[in-house]
């Protein structure tokens, strides 16, 4: 990509929404004059991840108002990096947008991104410099980058983001990874290529509620330490030498102690604790090689990582989405 090339080019923005009915109008109308005033062309992308509210309608009414709306109903709720990347692979422009419907991340960040893309990036993400959230959840934030940069990705940004401009190259050769349960901006970041940064403050929500529960975090932080690294099993055989180690050590002090001293047993408050210790150890352990094997076994099924069941003011040649994709279009 030369510097400058803007001029011609298609600019495509992918919106993955669960449950955001309250919020498509308002973030439409916030987005269509950053849109307009860009060097480029422009698609809309929406990616309805399985709804069960009004969103598929919301959707179906600006795509009937704007023909640059584009939309896409997944069959149910595969998760919004499984709806960014049917968004991703749907996509027909140079480059992509992702952002969230629900207007944390500014569409005015979107003018700076596209500047960095001209200047020859290929991945430009949108940087959380301070983020309006509760406490606790800034808390638990920190303490995931801060993991996820020491054990997998020391590349991935301190403060985290989910909002980024993909290169047409980038977005083909993610298209070509199959692999289920992983981190996509985690992704992104492993494959290289030149990425730059743009900072920016993060809103707070104004409608709806977070689609982000505990849960799906801790399943997110899995996700991607596991597919990235390879701490937790070696943290399982460290854990395993280690009390290999304090139990000799335990053994010699109590046999000392016995023969030389003469003293006792240290009774069975000792021995319980010890033997819920180390069973404890066994269940960490049985649960991290559980991950690994699951995962390996859900690979090994093939399924597809996300089922689209309609499109909306697609053209008849991109609605012919190869298999792999498991596109199951109505027509």
């Amino acid at each position: 990509m030369e510097k400058g090339c803007s001029a011609g080019k298609t600019l495509s923005v992918i919106v993955p929404a669960y449950n955001e009915e309250g919020n498509l109008l308002p973030f439409y109308e916030a987005l269509k004059p950053v849109l307009m005033r860009l060097p480029v062309h422009s698609e809309i992308l929406f990616v309805n991840d399985g709804s069960d509210d009004g969103t598929s309608q919301r959707i179906a009414e600006l795509a009937l108002k704007d023909r640059a709306v584009k939309g896409v109903n997944l069959s149910r709720n595969f998760g919004s990096h499984a709806a960014i990347l049917a968004g991703l692979r749907l996509s027909t422009g140079n480059a992509a947008v992702v952002i969230s419907a629900d207007l944390q991340d500014p569409p005015e960040i979107i003018a700076e991104l596209l500047e960095k893309w001209e200047n020859g990036a290929h991945v430009v993400w949108a940087v959380r410099k301070d983020r309006q959230d509760p406490f606790l959840k800034k808390l638990f934030a920190k303490l995931f980058y801060f993991m996820l940069r020491k054990t997998a990705l020391p590349n991935y940004p301190a403060q985290g983001m989910d909002f980024g401009l993909f290169d047409r190259r980038v977005i083909d050769a993610l298209s070509r990874i199959k692999e289920m349960n992983y981190f996509i901006f985690g992704v992104i970041v492993w494959m290289g290529f030149r990425q730059e940064e743009v900072p920016y403050s993060r809103r707070a929500r104004t409608r709806g509620s977070s689609k982000w529960p505990f849960w799906k975090r801790v399943k997110a932080a899995l996700d991607a330490i596991i597919s990235f690294s390879y701490v937790p099993i070696r943290f399982i055989v460290y854990s395993g030498l280690a009390i290999s180690l304090l139990s000799v050590v335990g053994a010699i002090i109590l046999i000392v102690n016995r023969v030389v001293f003469g003293l006792g047993a240290a009774g069975w408050p000792s021995l319980m604790v010890t033997i819920l210790f180390l069973g404890g150890v066994q269940l960490v352990t049985l649960g991290m090689l559980g991950e690994y094997i699951w995962r390996g076994n859900d690979q090994a099924k093939g399924r597809p990582q996300y089922i689209v069941m309609d499109k909306i003011n697609f053209q008849e040649e991109e609605t012919n989405e190869s298999s792999a994709y498991q596109n199951l279009d109505r027509g």
